[in-house]
C-alpha cells in the first residue's frame, strides 16, 4: 500500500523499523529489462536495528528518487565482510558502493581494492569537507587522497540506570547524571551506586569471552585521555608510554579488586545485567540504545567520563567507500553520489540507532536534538579516539582481539597491570611482524 502523500520521512522510518524488506536479506529484486531506472549496487553489514533503519532509509530514498534503484545486499559482519570486499575490489567486479568501518581503511589496499572519491562529483552533491567532524574527515584520507565519506561515529559511552542513580543521589536537578572528573570522583560515584545496590558491583562491561574486545575499548578510551600513543606514524614501532598505560590498567584492575565492576560477564551478560537493573552503569558502544528502549529499561546515556584529563572516547565510524571497479558507468556513478548525499543529509534518521552523525549540520537540526538520549553525547564527535592507522586495526580486527586477550585478565583481577601490559606488547610485536594480507601492489 502506498504511503499517504503527507507522511513524513521520520514516520516512514519509525513505522517500518520492525520490517526488513526483501532487499535487506541479500535477495535484492533486480531492475527489470528495459527499465528506465539506474541501478546502484550497495553492500553493507548492518543488521538488527541498524539494518532495519538502513533498509528504511533506502526505501525513503527510493520514494524521493524514483529514477534510481538501490540493490541492497547484506553480508556477514566482521572479517568475512572485508574479505569479500577485498576479493571483489581486487578483481574489479565489485558493487558500486559499500559501508565500511573507517578504522579499516588504512589496511584494506586503497587504490587497488578501493577507488578514491571523485571530488567533483562530491561537490555537485553539496557535501563539503567543512561540514564533517575534522578528525573523522581527516581519517577518511590516505596520503592526502579521500577514500571514504563518513556517516557517523559510534563511540564508547556511559549508560546509566536513572532509578538506581536517582536513589544514590547521582542525578542533578534536571534528572541527568552529574558528570565526574578524575579517578576519585568516578570511584565515589560508583561506591554510592554500590551502596544502594546492597553491595553488588555497579558497573557492567564485557570482560570475558572468546574474542572479547571490551577491555580494548575501555583501555584505549582511558589511555587516549592521557595523550598516550600506541604506534609510530608509520605503524612500525611501539610507542606506548608505560606510565600512562599502567595508570589506565591500574584503574581497570582496581575496579575489579574493589568490587566496583562485574568481573564475570561476557558481552551479552553485561548488557543483560544492565537491562535487568542489576547494574547502575554500562560501559559500551552507543548501539545498545534501541534495544534498551524496546525492553523498557529506565536509562539514559552520557559521554564516557573524563578520568585522566581529556574527554576522548574509543570510537570507530561507519563510512561509505567505492570498492574498486575496472571502469565505472558515469550514470551509475552520479546516482551513487546522490544516494550517499541523501543518507548523509538524513543522518538524523540514522541516529535513532544511537550513532552520532559525522555530518555537523545534522547535530543542530531540531529533529536530531529531539532524540533522547542520543543527542546527549553528540559533542564526542570531535573527541573520538580512533585506532592507529595500521592494517590490523579497526572493528573486529586482530588488534582488538589481541589487546582484549591481554587485558581481560586485568579486568577480572587474574593478572597484574604490569603483566597485562607485557602481554599486550607481545601481541603487538606479533602483529607488526605478520604480513599484511592486503599489499599495496596487486599480484
Amino acid at each position: 500500500m502506498q504511503a499517504p502523500p503527507d507522511i513524513s520521512r521520520r514516520n516512514l522510518l519509525g513505522g517500518g523499523l520492525a520490517l526488513v524488506g526483501a532487499t535487506a536479506t541479500g535477495c535484492a529484486i533486480p531492475v527489470g529489462f528495459g527499465s528506465s531506472q539506474t541501478r546502484v549496487r550497495y553492500w553493507h553489514f548492518l543488521t538488527a536495528s541498524d539494518g532495519s533503519i538502513m533498509n528504511q532509509m533506502v526505501k525513503a530514498f527510493a520514494k524521493d528518487n524514483p529514477d534510481i534503484f538501490v540493490e541492497e545486499n547484506v553480508l556477514a559482519w566482521g572479517e568475512p565482510y572485508y574479505t569479500k570486499i577485498a576479493m571483489a575490489g581486487a578483481g574489479g567486479r565489485s558493487p558500486d558502493l559499500a559501508t565500511f568501518h573507517l578504522a579499516r581503511l588504512a589496511g584494506i589496499g586503497a587504490g587497488d581494492i578501493l577507488d578514491p572519491i571523485d571530488l567533483d562529483l562530491l561537490a555537485q552533491t553539496g557535501l563539503r569537507a567543512a561540514d564533517f567532524s575534522p578528525p573523522i574527515w581527516e581519517r577518511a584520507h590516505l596520503d592526502g587522497v579521500l577514500y571514504a565519506i563518513p556517516l557517523d561515529a559510534h563511540p564508547m559511552v556511559q549508560y546509566y540506570n536513572t532509578d538506581i542513580c536517582g536513589k544514590a543521589g547521582l542525578l542533578g536537578p534536571d534528572g541527568k547524571l552529574r558528570p565526574t572528573k578524575g579517578v576519585d570522583e568516578l570511584l565515589a560515584a560508583l561506591n554510592k551506586a554500590k551502596a544502594v545496590m546492597g553491595g553488588r558491583p555497579p558497573l557492567a562491561c564485557d570482560t570475558l569471552g572468546l574474542g572479547t574486545v571490551g577491555p580494548w575499548r575501555v583501555w584505549w578510551t582511558l589511555y587516549s585521555q592521557t595523550g598516550g600513543t600506541l604506534l609510530s606514524d608509520g605503524g612500525t614501532k611501539i610507542t606506548i608510554d608505560d606510565t600512562k598505560a599502567l595508570d589506565a590498567l591500574r584503574l581497570m584492575h582496581r575496579l575489579a579488586r574493589e568490587g566496583l565492576s562485574d568481573t564475570r560477564t561476557d558481552y551479552s551478560a553485561s548488557v543483560a545485567s544492565f537491562t535487568n537493573g542489576l547494574a547502575a552503569f554500562l560501559w559500551n558502544g552507543d548501539w545498545e540504545t534501541t534495544g534498551l528502549k524496546e525492553r523498557g529499561t529506565p536509562f539514559s546515556i552520557t559521554r564516557f567520563p573524563s578520568v585522566f584529563g581529556g574527554w576522548s572516547a574509543q570510537a570507530d565510524c561507519h563510512a561509505f567507500v567505492l570498492p574498486h571497479q575496472r571502469s565505472r558507468d558515469p550514470e551509475v556513478e552520479r546516482a551513487t553520489y546522490r544516494f550517499i548525499a541523501s543518507l548523509v543529509r538524513h543522518s538524523a534518521d540514522w541516529a535513532v540507532a544511537g550513532h552520532v552523525p559525522a555530518y555537523l549540520p545534522t547535530l543542530q537540526e531540531p529533529e536530531y536534538l529531539a532524540l533522547q538520549p542520543q543527542s546527549e553525547y553528540r559533542s564526542v564527535v570531535t573527541d573520538v579516539a580512533l585506532d592507529p592507522q595500521v592494517w590490523f586495526a579497526g572493528s573486529a580486527s586482530r588488534l582488538w582481539i589481541e589487546i582484549g586477550d591481554a587485558f581481560s585478565p586485568v579486568m577480572t583481577g587474574q593478572r597484574t597491570p604490569e603483566e597485562g601490559l607485557a602481554a599486550a606488547k607481545r601481541g603487538l610485536n606479533r602483529l607488526l611482524s605478520a604480513p599484511n594480507p592486503f599489499p599495496e601492489e596487486e599480484g
